[in-house]
């Protein structure tokens, strides 16, 4: 069988010869090369030297290419080593994108376009998401991929997931199903009910820190909910003894914010609350007990001095 086809293919003329070497398939393309001396322009050579000159060489492996070759990226290749750079998928038979001076499949090419615009890729059918994608058990899809599990209607971004399969917002709502206020899917378990919204736990967090609040007390501001903490750090009241922001209970007395630890009196340091009896002096408090221990005439200068404060106060505005 073997020596007809060789006989066969030493009929065909020289001028043709390197043309069956290339392209014949290669256990034949071997027998050929084994058995005769091959000829090329009337020049006859043994295998070595035909394929040093004419036979191609792989750009990936550096061997010498018996049977197909694939032209690509202005060199020659086996077609096992033409693959992707990224993924290393064999690109013979499924082609390729010439990305940035790589030979790349097209969903890897469109996964380093989509991510140099910022951009989501349709795990589906691999292409760049242009719009706002629709999210399933936490991968992105184009929306019209899918249709409502319910009515079988074209989903679009409102489509919620709900026990692993996907509805339309109109069908979704019907079921009386509540929805996060942090990241608009499904509550299946516990719900946190805040801020006149519902929430799963791990998504109520501090709107600084992003710690879940885990049924701790939350601050509201503006819209947002904070921890005591960072409320207290980013719009609390500064103490005025220790210069700290006031993180707990506020004493405000003297028309000033006290942490209730500082608040006492100046001169013995016992500490005070509201309901004592304290007079300021020098902007700082001083309980009876030292206040009616200082000399009388201080006491008289202080007295006249609250006195004239009032007045002050009371005195109206002069107009010109």
């Amino acid at each position: 069988m073997y020596s007809n086809v060789l006989y066969n293919l030493f009929s065909y003329q020289h001028n043709n010869e390197q043309y069956l070497v290339r392209f014949m398939p290669g256990f034949i393309q071997r027998m050929f090369l084994i058995f005769s001396s091959l000829q090329f322009e009337g020049r006859k050579y043994c295998e070595h030297d035909f394929q040093m000159l004419f036979a191609p060489c792989c750009h990936q492996c550096g061997e010498f290419i018996i049977g197909r070759v694939i032209k690509a990226m202005n060199n020659s290749w086996h077609p096992d080593c033409f693959c992707c750079n990224i993924c290393q998928a064999v690109l013979a038979d499924v082609g390729f994108v010439k990305n940035a001076g790589r030979h790349l499949c097209r969903p890897c090419h469109n996964r380093e376009k989509a991510r140099g615009l910022g951009k989501y890729i349709c795990q589906k059918c691999h292409a760049i998401i242009e719009e706002q994608p629709l999210i399933f058990k936490n991968d992105p899809y184009h929306p019209d991929h899918f249709n409502c599990s319910n009515c079988g209607k074209e989903l679009t971004v409102e489509a919620r997931e709900l026990k692993g399969e996907l509805f339309c917002l109109p069908c979704h709502d019907k079921m009386g199903v509540p929805i996060c206020g942090a990241c608009r899917r499904p509550i299946e378990g516990r719900v946190v009910n805040a801020m006149g919204k519902q929430w799963h736990v791990e998504h109520f967090v501090c709107a600084k820190c992003e710690k879940p609040f885990l049924g701790h007390r939350h601050y509201e501001r503006k819209g947002l909910a904070y921890c005591e903490t960072h409320y207290n750090q980013l719009f609390g009241d500064v103490c005025y003894h220790c210069n700290r922001v006031i993180e707990g209970d506020v004493v405000s007395a003297l028309n000033k914010a006290w942490c209730v630890s500082c608040f006492s009196c100046s001169t013995c340091n016992t500490k005070l609350t509201l309901k004592d009896k304290f007079v300021e002096i020098d902007l700082s408090p001083v309980c009876k007990h030292c206040y009616e221990r200082m000399p009388e005439e201080l006491k008289r200068r202080l007295a006249r001095r609250e006195r004239n404060a009032k007045g002050h106060k009371k005195k109206p505005a002069s107009s010109l």
